[in-house]
């Protein structure tokens, strides 16, 4: 199982409640915490709130497939402006 380590205002998002209380809920069930070098402090989510945090990501409202498709398009799109022919002809003449 993968370790998920979220500060308390992301735990707070995920538990919907306020960071306090996500904090008092840390403390409660005895999670694992550790200051991080960006100064924030983050738990370690247990079993049942890693499974928590896989079913909202699963749930989340975007469409990956539809982003891919995206980069691909905009991938063409630049590779047409500059073939390499005409890279070598502007890199010669720079």
């Amino acid at each position: 199982m993968p370790q998920i380590w979220m500060t308390y205002d992301e735990l707070a998002t995920l538990s919907d409640c306020t960071p306090a209380e996500a904090r008092m809920r840390a403390i409660h069930l005895s999670l694992d915490r550790r200051k991080s070098r960006d100064g924030a402090t983050r738990v370690k989510l247990d079993l049942a709130l890693t499974a928590k945090f896989f079913a909202s990501v699963r749930d989340a409202d975007f469409d990956l497939d539809s982003a891919i498709g995206a980069l691909r398009a905009t991938h063409r799109q630049m590779a047409e402006l500059l073939t390499p022919n005409e890279f070598l002809s502007r890199r010669g003449s720079a």
